[in-house]
């Protein structure tokens, strides 16, 4: 058998994505890095999805959603069009850490398994999303994904992970690694370019928890903000 059929939504940064797999094969993905289309793509990239892949939306076996940290606005977008999703068609839901995806993603780069190859189990990734100023969220996590340190919110200064960086190699990437590298000049900090949030990220650990049963309750399940939001004022009064 070729393994469940699983819709892939992320959206927890300006990447809106989306990818079908069946079992640990992706059949599509459809993505745009434009800022502030969600609501605008993600619906008509789902239904894309589907035709590329000559599969119909009532055949999947679960739909899985990135769940943060990231973007207020994306994760609500996201995780709001999962669950109606799920629930309409009575399907499970499934949900996987927006990090933790990265760092599986981060497996098939090609900068990266150089560097796993160079210095084995004494490497960390370090997938980071921007959190605005000199906030990031980062998490730390073995070559085989498992979790060092768990995700969090880090104003990153000069001292930032020294204790880490002092006893491990340390790859960091993602859309908040790029304003950090000056902050965190260490020898042992290596900065991989080209590394963000994707749906086909999610396959493996979406097949993975689906196997193991490890469903969202559709009616209370609410994404992973980290920090509260904070709206801001615009800048000029509109009349």
């Amino acid at each position: 058998m070729a393994g469940p059929l699983i819709l892939h939504i992320e959206t927890a940064t300006d990447i809106c994505s989306v990818a079908l797999s069946e079992g640990d094969q992706q059949l599509s993905l459809i993505e745009s890095g434009a800022e502030r289309s969600h609501a605008t793509l993600l619906s008509a990239f789902i239904r894309k999805a589907f035709s590329e892949s000559a599969r119909e939306m009532e055949q999947i076996d679960a739909v899985a959603i990135s769940k943060g940290p990231g973007s207020y606005t994306g994760l609500r977008i996201g995780v709001s069009t999962a669950k109606g999703l799920a629930y309409a068609l009575e399907k499970p839901l499934v949900a996987s850490g927006t990090l933790k995806n990265m760092a599986y993603g981060a497996g098939s780069h090609q900068e990266v398994q150089e560097l796993i190859r160079k210095y084995g189990k004494n490497l960390l990734l370090c997938p980071m999303l921007d959190a605005r100023r000199m906030e990031v969220y980062a998490g730390f996590y073995s070559p085989e994904i498992s979790v060092v340190r768990e995700v969090s919110a880090d104003v990153i200064d000069e001292q930032s992970y020294r204790d880490l960086m002092e006893k491990h190699h340390v790859c960091f990437f993602g859309n908040g690694a790029t304003k950090c590298e000056a902050a965190l000049n260490h020898p042992n900090a290596h900065f991989i370019k080209g590394i963000d949030p994707s749906a086909n990220q999610m396959i493996l650990p979406a097949l993975d928890r689906f196997n193991k049963k490890q469903f969202e309750d559709v009616a209370y399940f609410e994404p992973f903000y980290l920090k509260d939001f904070v709206a801001t004022k615009p800048r000029k009064k509109v009349l």
